[in-house]
């Protein structure tokens, strides 16, 4: 078996002087799913933001298609093929949903209308609504044009921190749909999940932090599967 597509490698760091990921390892292969879960505080939305560059790590690396990218910057990290959407403010209110598209395309400089449509094919919606301002949209709408303008990049590597959080069962299925989606494309996508038992049933790879270290790793099924994780985790 070679090395995972992308991995952040016995990962140790944090802000300042206080590590909050302690050896952490979380990988994807190409084209598959691999989600983060764990308790509140477990360092989940840490660990990404380490595999994406936007904190310094003082052990481990992160590898991208076998070349190590642990020193590059996260702008540097985009220009290799990962696209990162954050929690919050992710997306620009004042600019239309066609604009925040167009922003996520900053660094092409060929024609985007291919993407723009594959983007406008994923989410419908956001073609109906492509003039209208994204502070506008409801909660669910502007997740789909933080996850489209990060698609305009034609990324190999999609990390989403909480992408569902804040929205409605409904719209929560339905981004999941998208996700699987967007997989399905060849890009591999590294989500950190708090609606951890729904995030596992899609999920190829599941990764189960406590306290910024590994506590279990397996595929979604086995990990939806293991007594001790529904006991902890997915409340029984």
């Amino acid at each position: 078996m070679g090395e995972p597509f992308l991995i952040g490698d016995a990962m140790t760091g944090g802000y300042g002087s206080v590590d909050i990921l302690h050896d952490c390892t979380v990988a994807v292969e190409k084209g598959e799913i691999a989600v983060i879960v764990g308790p509140n505080g477990a360092g989940k939305s840490t660990a990404m933001k380490a595999v994406f560059g936007m904190l310094n790590l003082r052990g481990g690396s992160v590898r991208l298609d076998g070349v190590d990218i642990t020193a590059l910057s996260p702008q540097d990290r985009v220009a290799e093929g990962m696209a990162f959407v954050p929690q919050t403010s992710n997306v620009f209110t004042s600019l239309s949903v066609e604009e925040n598209l167009e922003m996520g395309a900053f660094l092409r400089r060929d024609d985007i209308s291919a993407t723009m449509n594959q983007v406008y094919d994923l989410f419908p919606i956001l073609r109906d609504k492509r003039r209208q301002a994204a502070g506008e949209l409801s909660g669910g709408q502007r997740q789909q044009v933080a996850v489209g303008r990060a698609l305009m990049t034609q990324p190999k590597v999609l990390m989403l921190d909480e992408p569902t959080a804040g929205v409605s069962p409904i719209v929560m299925d339905e981004l999941f749909d998208r996700i699987i989606e967007v997989a399905r494309t060849g890009i591999s996508i590294l989500m950190v999940e708090q609606n951890a038992r729904q995030a596992l049933e899609i999920a190829d790879k599941g990764y189960v932090l406590v306290q910024g270290r590994n506590a279990f790793t397996g595929t979604g099924t086995e990990l939806l599967a293991d007594p001790e994780v529904r006991k902890s985790f997915l409340g029984g």
